[in-house]
């Protein structure tokens, strides 16, 4: 974890839908709504390394960083970015969110949630998504700001799981660090 990037989180995420869906994660199609952050930074360089769809959306002001751009905007990418959160999630096999406002954020908190308040992954958001998309948040969540309840609780969450995996995957890089796999 940085401020510029979260592999293990990014992996553990890719292992998890891959355990969920019983399908290659280039088979999907995964969308990212909300800032345009360290872990959304993680997930570009995975969409490039593993070739899956990724839809990215995100208000106006806060585009990605010019490294970020550089790799969506190659010839051979397979993302796209949107500013408006229905067309980046319109048949999703799995949803990504994270914080609106991150523990480093030097921003005014408040104008930045008005900002994002279009972006709330919520049930009339995720109508637009397949009816089997799984929801993924890197934790903890602000209920409320960028997803509610009934979305982070719901059928279609699978936080949780993700969570443990992560643990596991961090657990199994380390032992490779340290020799012993």
């Amino acid at each position: 974890l940085s401020v510029s990037g979260h592999p293990t989180q990014i992996l553990s995420d890719i292992f998890t839908i891959e355990e969920i869906k019983k399908k290659p994660v280039s088979k999907l199609q995964l969308c990212w709504i909300g800032d345009t952050n360290n872990v959304l930074n993680s997930l570009v360089e995975a969409s490039v390394k593993f070739s899956f769809k990724l839809n990215i959306a995100s208000p106006k002001k806060y585009p990605p960083s010019k490294n970020t751009l550089k790799i969506i905007n190659r010839k051979n990418s397979k993302i796209k970015f949107f500013n408006d959160p229905k067309k980046a999630i319109f048949q999703a096999d799995a949803v990504f969110a994270d914080k609106f406002i991150s523990i480093n954020d030097k921003v005014n908190k408040k104008k930045k949630l008005k900002d994002f308040k279009n972006f709330q992954i919520n049930k009339s958001l995720t109508k637009f998504a397949k009816k089997d998309f799984i929801f993924l948040h890197c934790l903890p969540a602000s209920r409320g700001k960028e997803v509610t309840s009934e979305i982070i609780d719901g059928k279609n969450s699978i936080v949780w799981q993700q969570a443990t995996n992560r643990y596991h995957l961090q657990k199994s890089i380390l032992l490779y660090c340290l020799n012993k796999l």
